[in-house]
């Protein structure tokens, strides 16, 4: 397990560690130009570790689930010589591998296998995977161990924090995701500064916030520079998924600069609607103060939606658009993420590309690499949309797994200027995904039973119509009773009603098979 120095990674301070990490990451551009080559030792080692600052802690069922929301990187494995070494909290029920690999074009499913290396800590404690991995030394030697050729191998993570840096230095190579140095740039706060740097559009607000009387003051001078909001946003700088966002009321008000209004305004806040289900306002109000947050205009029009596009800096610096999406939410004040449709409307997928496109230059002139994803609110007023810029992932997300499993199901690309993924045979490819088909009534279906369901009503990807739904998070559906989907169709329309089916068939056998048997 060495690193670059001759100590422990324990003995070296954060300094040391940063200086060994950027000796190392010096390898990825070699790595990079050697991947895809058909050359033996080639490998990748897939750590999907949520190593997230949350307001409150998401059950060990759904996290295992979270970790295997990327097994569509088994489909990396169509590359003859690629080995991958996957490593979860728990392990992954064979059934559930044995259909990925089976999703595999042009591969013998039990090659690809051999080429797998799946490895489990044991350990389905609510913490990020990273975590448990560095307290246990005799397992990261043999992941380690794993690896053919450590000069032709990286490491691909979820998140990228400093316990993933450290992962890496410990296993002695380079990680594919951006310098945790830079993760202020992925917080609400960083994001508004990297916006304005960009020259791209952005709500009216404050960042920096850390108490209830700033998230006041500031609401106060919203109102006076913009007269007639009637709605603003709370949001914790490290919110996840839209569960770190709060909604305050601002209509009815005294008037702006009366003596009334700051007391009214603080009552307004202390019961502002939180997006987090289980959270609580002494919570929420604890984290602002320990993480900070801003305070920003809600976008309102005949129409507000909500599309991202997703960009990357490849370690030759080269800043690639890789797709846009609309996003699906939900939740208490619309704001949680549930799933999306692709490709993102084109009545304003080119204006939302070009301003994506600014962030990730800057983005790639502060030394960042890897894979983001930018936010955006959308709204029409009357015939015009008008865009604003909202939030940075610096890290794979929501929308992600469902764009790479088409991408890789279908070797097809992303057009950025026409707004449409082709396949290499010139036909249109759409998809509708969420992680968030929930019913109590799927706890009563196992793996296999899903997949006979899936099998028996001509649900399954088809390779040859290249239409269909593949499955993910599946171990979540007995535990929680929750499972996710990627629908693909040949148009908008065509994935949507693939999708609908697949909701309703998978629901009604649910339901059948939590009917009630007469005893015998």
């Amino acid at each position: 397990m060495a690193t670059d120095v001759s100590r422990p990674l324990a003995e070296l301070n954060e300094e040391e560690r940063n200086a060994a990490y950027d000796r190392l990451q010096g390898r990825l551009p070699t790595v990079w130009r050697s991947m895809r080559l058909n050359e033996p030792g080639e490998s990748v080692v897939v750590v999907p570790s949520v190593s997230l600052d949350r307001v409150t802690a998401k059950a060990g069922a759904i996290n295992q689930a979270m970790e295997e929301r990327y097994l569509f990187l088994l489909l990396l494995l169509r590359q003859p010589r690629l080995r991958m070494v996957y490593v979860t909290s728990g392990p992954i029920d064979p059934a559930i591998v044995e259909y990925y690999l089976a999703l595999l074009p042009g591969v013998i499913p039990s090659h690809a296998r051999a080429r797998l290396s799946l490895v489990s800590v044991g350990d389905l404690t609510p913490r990020p995977l990273t975590e448990k991995l560095l307290e246990r030394p005799r397992l990261l030697a043999d992941i380690a161990d794993l690896i053919p050729d450590r000069g032709r191998s990286h490491l691909v993570p979820y998140t990228t924090t400093t316990i993933e840096r450290d992962l890496a230095l410990e296993l002695g190579i380079p990680m594919y995701g951006a310098d945790p140095r830079h993760f202020a740039l992925g917080t609400k706060t960083g994001c508004r500064r990297l916006f304005d740097e960009a020259g791209v559009d952005y709500p009216a607000g404050f960042e920096d916030l850390r108490s209830i009387d700033e998230i006041v003051d500031s609401l106060a001078e919203l109102r006076a520079r913009r007269p007639g909001v009637e709605q603003a946003m709370v949001k914790l700088n490290e919110g996840v998924a839209g569960a770190g966002n709060a909604l305050v009321d601002l209509a009815g008000l005294p008037a702006t600069g009366s003596a009334a209004e700051r007391s009214e305004l603080e009552g307004r806040v202390r019961i502002m609607e939180l997006e987090g289900k289980a959270v609580t306002h002494d919570l929420y109000f604890a984290k602002f103060a320990e993480r900070a947050g801003i305070v920003e205009e809600r976008i309102t029009g005949d129409e507000v939606l909500s599309p991202s596009v997703q960009l990357r800096v490849t370690p030759l610096g080269e800043v690639e658009v890789l797709s846009t999406h609309d996003q699906v939410l939900g939740g208490p004040t619309g704001q949680s993420y549930l799933g999306c449709t692709f490709p993102a409307d084109p009545a304003y997928a080119g204006t939302i590309t070009e301003q994506a496109r600014a962030v990730g230059a800057r983005l790639a002139e502060l030394g960042v690499l890897g894979r983001f994803a930018i936010d955006f609110v959308v709204v029409r007023k009357g015939a015009r949309w008008e865009s604003f810029a909202i939030e940075v992932n610096l890290r794979k997300g929501g929308t992600t797994h469902p764009f790479l499993t088409l991408q890789f199901l279908t070797n097809g690309r992303y057009d950025s200027q026409t707004a449409l993924f082709t396949t290499p045979a010139g036909r249109e490819k759409h998809l509708v995904a969420t992680d968030h088909l929930e019913d109590p009534s799927l706890r009563g279906l196992r793996v296999n039973d899903l997949f006979d369901v899936v099998a028996r009503t001509g649900l399954h990807f088809d390779p040859a119509s290249q239409t269909g739904v593949v499955f993910h998070m599946i171990s979540s559906v007995t535990e929680a009773g929750r499972v996710g989907m990627t629908a693909v169709g040949d148009t908008a329309a065509k994935a949507q009603e693939c999708y609908d089916r697949a909701e309703r068939i998978l629901l009604s056998e649910a339901r059948s098979a939590a009917t009630p048997r007469s005893l015998p």
